[in-house]
């Protein structure tokens, strides 16, 4: 999915190159830091000139962070009896149902650092059996069944949260407007590599791309795909009004399509062209084109909408690509394959921190110094949600989601819920 919320890094922060295929770089939020729903639901799975083709590109992954917890009491989680957490329970039992097909030793999170399948299944047993709407109960249920944790990076324990949201667009199944922006299935010629096949200091990174002549060469850019380098296959999904609603749908990485005669379709990732993704929020800001102080999700809508000519260049600047597929049913569709609960639903890095388990967040109001203090699920991931301490908050659908997430760059800290038989393990282990 997934993601817009404006953030910007330290002055004078540069990235760091480890490898040819690690860029320790943090991409910036929303636009200056789109999580774009990187990762599908799993059960979804210039001109080229006439010289040699250069390699293709690689999946940019940051350096991981050292992934600190420490074992806490609930007294600790600020605002933790004041939280209406039965609002988190829809997002609590969607994931539990997906746990609950998984094999029974089945590890959670990077070297099991949730435990297996098996612990999960008496904690979600009991969240199954509360009635709705009862916060004391599911108070109760959660501390007696789970264990919190202070999540840090190497003991810091303060980390970025933004906001996302799922946009809406008008579009239709035909191009009934001069220049429509169609919205693309997978081609059947992009492949993807995955490298731990080769070599398994390489888990998590991969290649895509096509092969041309009997090599893999880097898919076609977003540049090449608006001059029509697709049509004519048959790929297209829907046709969009406005191509900066397009853009920011890729964004994004899924979406709310309303068709002229007002019906509703949800379209959700499905795939990328692999190329790496280019922050023009920051460009704008760099180019002295919107100021750093007036920077939102809205303010640069606007400014694209309102320059078509030079949003083109300045869109395709972001040669990463998105395709789409339809989605049936409640939406969006997070990482872990489960639709998503507005103002519940997290997205984390799960190269870090399993997804489907229950986080504490404790963070302020978008543009504020008011606590949000509220029981999350981890349930979604994004390309520049990467750390420790790193979170992107969904905000729901449409303009008044978009208001809150277009403005959300807070400081904060999470706990995350084990079950108590993990957390006793650690003890043991500790």
């Amino acid at each position: 999915m997934g993601r817009i919320g404006i953030a910007m890094p330290p002055q004078g922060t540069k990235p760091t190159v480890k490898r040819s295929v690690r860029l320790a770089a943090l991409m910036f939020a929303g636009l200056l830091a789109g999580c774009n729903g990187e990762a599908p639901p799993e059960e979804a799975k210039p001109e080229t000139k006439q010289q040699e083709t250069p390699p293709p590109q690689a999946e940019a992954v940051p350096e991981r962070p050292a992934l600190l917890l420490e074992p806490v009491d609930y007294e600790a989680l600020p605002g933790w009896t004041a939280d209406e957490l039965s609002a988190a329970l829809p997002a609590l039992l969607r994931s539990c149902g997906r746990l609950a097909k998984q094999p029974d030793d089945r590890p959670l999170g990077p070297d099991g650092l949730a435990g297996t399948v098996t612990d999960w299944r008496a904690p979600c047993a009991a969240l199954e059996s509360l009635p709705a709407g009862d916060d004391a109960a599911l108070r109760g249920a959660l501390e007696a069944q789970f264990r919190p944790f202070a999540v840090s990076n190497a003991g810091k324990r303060e980390g970025l949260f933004t906001g996302y949201y799922e946009a809406e667009l008008n579009a239709a199944e035909r191009p009934e407007t001069p220049g429509a922006t169609p919205l693309y299935r997978v081609p059947d010629d992009l492949v993807t590599v995955d490298l731990a096949l080769f070599r398994a200091d390489l888990r998590g990174e991969k290649l895509i791309g096509r092969v041309e002549g009997g090599r893999l060469v880097p898919y076609l850019t977003r540049k090449q795909i608006d001059a029509g380098a697709l049509a004519g296959r048959g790929l297209e999904l829907l046709w969009a009004s406005d191509p900066v609603d397009v853009f920011f749908l890729h964004v994004q990485g899924s979406g709310r399509v309303i068709l002229p005669d007002g019906r509703s379709r949800r379209v959700g990732f499905a795939g990328s062209n692999g190329h790496p993704f280019y922050a023009i929020g920051r460009a704008l800001i760099e180019e002295d084109i919107v100021s750093r102080q007036e920077s939102s999700m809205q303010s640069i809508r606007d400014w694209l909408r309102a320059n078509p000519e030079k949003a083109a260049e300045m869109m395709q600047r972001n040669a990463r690509y998105i395709f789409f597929r339809p989605i049936d049913g409640e939406g969006p569709i997070g990482a872990q394959g489960v639709a998503l609960t507005p103002g519940r639903s997290l997205a984390v890095d799960s190269a870090l921190l399993p997804l489907g388990v229950p986080l504490y967040l404790d963070t302020t109001w978008p543009a504020s110094d008011k606590p949000l203090r509220r029981l999350m699920v981890a349930q979604d991931v994004g390309s520049a949600i990467k750390g420790a301490v790193r979170g992107d908050f969904f905000w729901g659908s449409g303009e008044a989601a978009l208001a809150q997430a277009g403005r959300m760059k807070q400081q904060g800290r999470y706990y995350l819920l084990l079950p108590a038989s993990v957390a006793e393990r650690r003890d043991r282990a500790s």
